[in-house]
């Protein structure tokens, strides 16, 4: 019997360690690909190995938040509800690469030099977009504890964390602005969110829908 019950309790272990470790691999692998380029100016973050970690860190971020996003959607076509504990991990890891590409774009592109951040947003607008993105994440990522979301209560953590979407609609404004010549990758990114927002539509009419029919059969 006790080594029934810790089956799942140690399936459940395993699996969060792997997808833990899968998510860390990234921030690994860029890590040791700029220690790389700093000691020995060879690496495959490009001739530019600041700019390739800024690209790097930027794109994994969106990854991530397109997974985040994807996980209510096959859970609902899959029945597979075991996904869904894993879902503010993948949210979490998200906001640490975001985080990190505003990092390295501040310390290692601008060198920490605020005077330089006028006149590059003056430059590149598209960076206002990326910060707005940016602030909309840290409230999601303060209240993803457990404590934080009975404190707010289900509906207004629902209703706050929303927010996700706002956040992935300024995320791919950003990421097609910044792009001066090839958009393939922004462009599957995009295909790939509104199929997303669109699973979204399509489940909150059927919630409505549903929600009507018992009213009309009364009314008939």
């Amino acid at each position: 019997m006790a080594t029934t019950a810790l089956a799942p309790k140690l399936r459940k272990r395993l699996v969060w360690l792997a997808i833990f470790l899968a998510s860390a691999a990234p921030a690994l692998y860029l890590g040791w690909q700029l220690w790389l380029a700093w000691n020995f100016r060879s690496s495959d973050l490009g001739k530019d190995p600041v700019k390739g970690i800024e690209h790097a860190t930027g794109e994994t971020a969106i990854r991530f938040l397109a997974l985040t996003l994807a996980v209510t959607p096959v859970r609902q076509l899959t029945g597979w509800n075991w996904l869904a504990p894993y879902r503010r991990m993948l949210g979490l890891f998200m906001f640490f690469y975001a985080s990190a590409h505003l990092a390295v774009f501040y310390a290692l592109d601008l060198e920490m030099n605020l005077g330089e951040v006028a006149t590059e947003i003056v430059k590149r607008p598209y960076l206002v977009v990326g910060f707005v993105a940016w602030l909309l994440l840290v409230p999601l990522a303060l209240t993803s504890t457990k404590g934080m979301i009975r404190r707010l209560g289900g509906k207004r953590w629902n209703r706050l964390h929303k927010a996700t979407y706002a956040v992935a609609a300024l995320g791919m404004l950003h990421y097609f602005w910044s792009q001066k010549k090839d958009i393939t990758d922004p462009l599957l990114f995009s295909l790939v969110f509104v199929a997303l927002f669109a699973w979204r539509g399509v489940r909150a009419w059927q919630r409505r829908a549903a929600a009507v029919r018992p009213l009309r059969e009364r009314a008939a």
